[in-house]
């Protein structure tokens, strides 16, 4: 298949460590969720950002766009072993949130509500990566709706079901708690080198 390889490809033989183990590189990118693609009124959605903060924050979605962005290149790897090389993101550091909302000190998590009731969960400090976005641009267009128009969530350092579709809220934990695919499942660590796939 011309789509998917694995050694072929010149960008990882030249950098064999960069495709992690049991993974296949795509030219696309495949769309796989749980459910139906939601169809969003921006006028209408809100984005909350609360819990271990002093300041409890709800931005529509115009605020989000005019907060300052970053542009984050990298590679996005899913559990179900496909990967996809040279993605470029647009959106909001979550480091920002983090500082917008004055994430108290005793937030260790930050966990992602989204689209019906869908939940997944990552320590701070990965939220907060120099990598970790909330997105609203792919490769230079808007998100398309089936990969989380208007915002999802941007973490590279793992699997991509933690990279949560559809973010509504943003919440600041103090205590871990497993989301949808954990709790069905999927590794709570979610990394790819380690192929924390499954418990």
């Amino acid at each position: 298949m011309k789509s998917l390889r694995r050694h072929l490809d010149p960008r990882v033989e030249a950098d064999p460590q960069r495709l992690p183990p049991g993974q296949v590189l795509t030219e696309k990118w495949p769309v796989l969720h749980y459910g139906q693609v939601p169809e969003y009124d921006v006028d209408r959605w809100r984005l909350r950002i609360f819990g271990e903060v002093d300041q409890e924050t709800i931005l529509t979605f115009d605020q989000v766009l005019a907060l300052p962005a970053k542009e984050v290149a990298c590679d996005i790897h899913c559990v179900t072993t496909w990967s996809r090389f040279d993605n470029r993101f647009l959106g909001v550091p979550l480091a920002q949130i983090a500082d917008l909302a004055r994430a108290r000190p005793g937030a260790h998590f930050v966990e992602f509500h989204c689209h019906g009731g869908f939940t997944t969960s990552v320590p701070l400090e990965v939220a907060t990566a120099e990598d970790a976005l909330l997105a609203y641009q792919h490769d230079g267009q808007p998100l398309a709706p089936e990969h989380g128009y208007p915002l999802r969530a941007l973490l590279p350092q793992k699997y991509f079901w933690k990279s949560a579709k559809w973010v509504e809220g943003v919440e600041f934990r103090s205590q871990d708690e497993l989301g949808f695919w954990e709790r069905n499942g999927y590794n709570n660590g979610a990394d790819p080198w380690r192929e924390e796939r499954y418990w």
